[in-house]
């Protein structure tokens, strides 16, 4: 195989591990070790292709394309912004952004199925499966690569609402509690407050308050999984509709009143355009489930 846009840079384990489907991550480092040729050369794990690297890949039995794809329905999304680079779309709740983790298929195996003709598509971040909102793909490698150093470097801004139990007071208020990943008995992955985690920041902005709820605007300084879901926890202010973190006896009467999800929407993201350098701001337009809670409470 000869390397072309959408191979170019990747590290050559996950390489095959793409075009490999159906086959075992052991028996893949196995042939890496032994039989796979770049440019008639060995090379390790970590090797980065090049574009017009030749690639040499033994004979090996993968699962039939048809097996491993049939269940995937071919889907697109609301778009919100699409160039030859990026497209930026508006993520329904429930939908898991990848398949893994006991999901089938996620947004992103949708959209290579609905766009059969694009030659790379790739997440440029995550967002959870019940978290709406704006969710960037990238188009071409090279858009992923300076997508990626943006959000590392800070240069990116994220905005997301949230309606929280209970009234909170301050207009703006910067939290930085470190956060911990760990298991649960049951194998579920969770974050919680502890000293020794990875440092995390959100700044929280009131937009709204009621007498049992509060509209906050959360801006990500940090990136860590559940972050703004569990300093809210933490701090006493649970999601209203959060299953994980939040107030579960809340949730089901919440439920009754028609927010039958976690109340939390990526609405804005702002750079630079990874390939021409000029401001890009994109905005979702708040889920119709959630605008029509908000009209009952406000009404």
């Amino acid at each position: 195989m000869e390397i072309d846009e959408a191979g170019c840079g990747q590290r050559i384990d996950n390489f095959l591990c793409k075009h490999l489907k159906g086959v075992p991550k052991s028996h893949i480092y196995r042939i890496l070790r032994g039989e796979v040729r770049v440019n008639k050369k060995r090379v390790d794990q970590t090797y980065r292709l090049q574009l017009g690297d030749m690639v040499r890949i033994p004979p090996v039995r993968v699962a039939a394309p048809e097996e491993v794809d049939a269940f995937i329905p071919a889907t697109e999304f609301p778009i919100l912004f699409e160039d030859d680079a990026l497209l930026a779309i508006n993520k329904p709740s429930g939908v898991a952004v990848h398949g893994g983790s006991g999901v089938s298929f996620g947004v992103i195996e949708q959209l290579r199925r609905a766009r059969p003709q694009a030659k790379f598509l790739e997440l440029v971040h995550r967002l959870d499966r019940e978290t709406s909102g704006v969710l960037l793909i990238a188009k071409k490698r090279s858009a992923l690569t300076a997508m990626h150093e943006i959000m590392r470097e800070g240069n990116s801004d994220k905005r997301y609402f949230a309606l929280v139990l209970g009234q909170w007071r301050n207009a703006r208020q910067h939290v930085k509690l470190s956060l911990h990943k760990f298991d649960t008995p049951q194998g579920e992955k969770r974050v919680m407050v502890r000293e020794d985690g990875q440092s995390a920041h959100t700044i929280f902005s009131l937009q709204q308050s009621w007498p049992e709820f509060t509209l906050l605007e959360a801006e990500l300084k940090t990136g860590r999984t559940h972050q703004i879901r569990v300093h809210l926890s933490h701090l006493g202010f649970p999601i209203a509709g959060d299953d994980k973190y939040g107030d579960f006896a809340r949730n089901k009467e919440l439920a009754k009143r028609g927010l039958k999800r976690m109340f939390l929407h990526a609405h804005s993201i702002a750079f630079n355009h990874p390939l021409s350098g000029e401001p890009l701001t994109i905005v979702a337009p708040l889920a119709k489930e959630l605008a029509v809670f908000l009209g009952k409470i406000t009404g």
